[in-house]
């Protein structure tokens, strides 16, 4: 089957434009699901329920994050065997990962339920919302099957170059999300469970009519059980390249999660504004999310195809949008914090504990379009195992520790908790910089010496 999604030719920026813009979009699309919950709770149930859907959602988020990191590894690895034209390998690879993310859709619904009680205790939701963040929580957990097929579909596709079609699966699945939101709280009166509900059968919907439409337009992978094996040497390079990544995004999320529960412990108001914010954070940093990820699939399909130049250029120019997307959000968060909280909730107390919170962190939107930037020009060296050591040390050794010291000396200053994230991903930037052009000089290097062997030879 001839492909006409390759990323090795054609001018740079036009390449990464065609490509990002709808991986943007789609991740637009994907961030109005926990949006769209939380908007609907505002707008039609009490406070409580909207600090259980803001608990409930960070913690289905890590779910997702460890899912799109393992998964980032395939869209890598197909990348790179799209890149070398090696179309056996390219299938055998998108059967692994089907297979092996069936398996680990199952272990995860598992251990999630059977921890759940546990660790919405850990993250100290208030006692109001417990009840409505548990009933949240399982109901997504029961959908884990759906969130695991869905993002390893979107991967190898993205993978082997097409970004369209994982966008049109998601807003399928966005569309019919909103439809049900509004019929299962606002008609219904399901109140929370109702915004999982509708979230778990969106999922569900979309990945059944992505497989369908697959097998019926040809796509180099035939979806059926016979071609769902497991291939040991392509699933030990896929856990080598797919679980440092995971791991990373793990612990960020692991810090955002601690964060949620430091905030929880200072009231509904707070909990619930932290919540909206970080509603927003997603939005305000998708640029750089989707530059970062396109960036992993156009550097392993250029260094695959032996085109290292390109893969850098891509870097460059990579950087440059996201900065200027998510320049948009952070004008916003410091002109006007106060219409960003109102469109989730009108409430004068959470309107007020949030802008202090809005100010300091909206300066992350901009350093983490660096740091994502070129962490996902390193994954798609399959050099992941200094982005996880990066990311575990900024979360682990960095943020954690400085969210408590500010939660011990100055409790109620959400000013200064909130500036901890875009100081943490400042110091991020510089050290990751600094390795990023030194492995750009080793790999001139080592082609110059190549070129001077040949000449001499």
């Amino acid at each position: 089957m001839k492909n006409d999604n390759l990323l090795t030719e054609g001018n740079v920026f036009r390449v990464l434009l065609k490509f990002s813009v709808p991986f943007l979009i789609a991740n637009i699309i994907q961030a109005l699901y926990g949006a769209v919950d939380l908007m609907v709770i505002g707008w039609y149930c009490a406070p409580e329920s909207v600090a259980a859907v803001s608990t409930g959602t960070q913690v289905t988020q890590i779910i997702t994050s460890m899912v799109s990191g393992l998964t980032l590894g395939s869209t890598i690895m197909v990348g790179k065997y799209t890149g070398m034209k090696d179309e056996d390998r390219t299938r055998k690879t998108i059967g692994t990962t089907l297979s092996v993310f069936a398996v680990i859709a199952i272990l995860l619904t598992i251990v999630m339920l059977t921890f759940k009680g546990p660790i919405l205790t850990a993250l100290k939701t208030p006692a109001a919302s417990m009840k409505e963040a548990n009933d949240y929580v399982t109901i997504c957990f029961y959908g884990i099957f759906f969130i695991c097929g869905y993002n390893a579909i979107s991967a190898v596709l993205r993978g082997y170059g097409d970004s369209r079609r994982p966008m049109y699966f998601v807003a399928l699945s966005c569309v019919l999300n909103i439809i049900g939101d509004i019929m299962f709280v606002k008609y219904l009166g399901l109140g929370v469970a109702g915004t999982a509900l509708a979230t778990v059968l969106s999922q569900s919907i979309s990945m059944i009519c992505s497989i369908i439409y697959l097998n019926r337009s040809r796509f180099i992978f035939t979806f059926s059980f016979k071609n769902l094996r497991i291939d040991r040497s392509l699933a030990k390079e896929l856990a080598m390249v797919g679980i440092p990544i995971s791991s990373q995004e793990c612990m960020v999320r692991l810090s955002f999660l601690y964060l949620t529960s430091v905030t929880n412990r200072l009231g509904v108001n707070a909990a619930a504004a932290v919540g909206i914010a970080s509603k927003y954070d997603v939005f305000a940093m998708l640029p750089a999310t989707s530059i970062a990820s396109a960036l992993a699939a156009i550097t392993a399909q250029n260094y695959g195809a032996g085109k290292p130049e390109r893969a850098r250029q891509s870097l460059a120019a990579g950087i440059g949008f996201s900065v200027l997307a998510s320049s948009l959000f952070f004008l916003w968060a410091q002109l006007s914090p106060q219409t960003m909280i109102g469109l989730f909730n009108t409430n004068p107390d959470i309107i007020s504990a949030g802008i202090p919170f809005f100010h300091s962190c909206s300066f992350d939107y901009l350093a983490v379009s660096f740091v994502f930037c070129l962490n996902g020009f390193m994954n798609g060296r399959s050099k992941t195992v200094f982005t996880m050591i990066s990311c575990c040390f900024g979360a682990l050794a960095l943020r954690i520790p400085l969210i408590w010291l500010a939660y011990t000396y100055c409790p109620d200053n959400l000013f200064v908790i909130g500036s901890i994230a875009p100081a943490v991903s400042g110091f991020m930037a510089v050290y990751t910089m600094g390795f990023v052009l030194r492995q750009i000089r080793t790999d001139r290097a080592a082609v110059t010496g190549l070129r001077l062997g040949d000449n001499a030879v």
